[in-house]
């Protein structure tokens, strides 16, 4: 079967726009990836975000003088349309050559555009680099689960069967790898990207939880649907009280995509990661 990003400008080569082009972006419904896991858009057991961040994102002063920001962007999780990342970045270096008479005024464009794509309303912040230097990079709570000791015979696919909890001892514990990895769907190449789970609950066993995540190592998929198959594996296991699973990705091409999922309203701690 034909991914749905196929027909976008994925993995072609494209001509550079430096003029404002919205029609560069290419929404892709997320219905088809909500169907694999058994979901609908009125069956959806989390709430979330996608946040996207730019650090490629310029423009020019009614005068021509460029312009450079940070941006952040943020797409509900239950938005009929993710954006495919390669139009997004060719709408962003649209921006270039491009003149708005102030940042506001490009915030709003940035606003409207991503927001029809997406099919519902998309935060938008624009960062000075002072700014987000200030913030510093951020340090993940809970413990690291990459020392531990795991044999690994597969990588093709997610293996949900590897997920082990004691189902007698209740916690309240986060636990994090930045082991995940995955490929992309469309191009084949690597998505690499640090994994979140904060959870109360049955005690998950964390190596198990470890190996479960390196089975990741050759899926194809998107960013936003390996988290969500984690949350629903997760979910499915541990019946829990309490659950948050998120991934912080590598950037590519100037843009690193953030998807958190959980049973509870979010409010994501945005500050970058070392790798990103």
């Amino acid at each position: 079967m034909q991914h749905p990003a196929e027909h976008s400008p994925l993995g072609k080569t494209s001509e550079y726009v430096s003029s404002y082009t919205p029609s560069l972006l290419f929404p892709i419904s997320r219905t088809a990836k909500w169907a694999e896991l058994g979901l609908s858009a009125e069956t959806l057991p989390y709430r979330g975000v996608d946040i996207w961040n730019c650090y490629e994102l310029s423009w020019l002063t009614p005068a021509g003088k460029p312009v450079v920001a940070i941006g952040e962007f943020s797409i509900p999780a239950d938005s009929p349309n993710i954006i495919e990342s390669k139009s997004f970045k060719l709408y962003l270096n649209s921006l270039n050559q491009s003149a708005f008479d102030s940042r506001e005024a490009l915030r709003t464009v940035l606003e409207k555009d991503l927001s029809s794509a997406a099919g519902a309303p998309v935060g938008v912040r624009l960062r000075s680099l002072d700014e987000v230097a200030e913030e510093g990079i951020g340090r993940l709570p809970g413990r690291c689960i990459d020392e531990l000791d795991i044999a690994v015979d597969g990588y093709e696919q997610p293996r949900p069967e590897l997920l082990r909890c004691d189902a007698g001892r209740i916690v309240e514990e986060q636990l994090y790898s930045h082991l995940l990895k995955s490929n992309c769907p469309v191009t084949g190449q690597p998505d690499w990207g640090t994994l979140v789970v904060d959870y109360q609950g049955p005690a998950l066993d964390p190596a198990s939880l470890l190996a479960y995540l390196v089975s990741f190592r050759q899926h194809q998929d998107f960013h936003e649907q390996c988290v969500e198959r984690i949350f629903l594996d997760l979910q499915r296991l541990l019946q829990p009280q309490a659950l948050s699973v998120y991934a912080r990705y590598v950037r590519r091409g100037g843009l690193d995509i953030n998807p958190y999922r959980s049973l509870a309203e979010v409010a994501p701690d945005n500050r970058r990661l070392v790798r990103q």
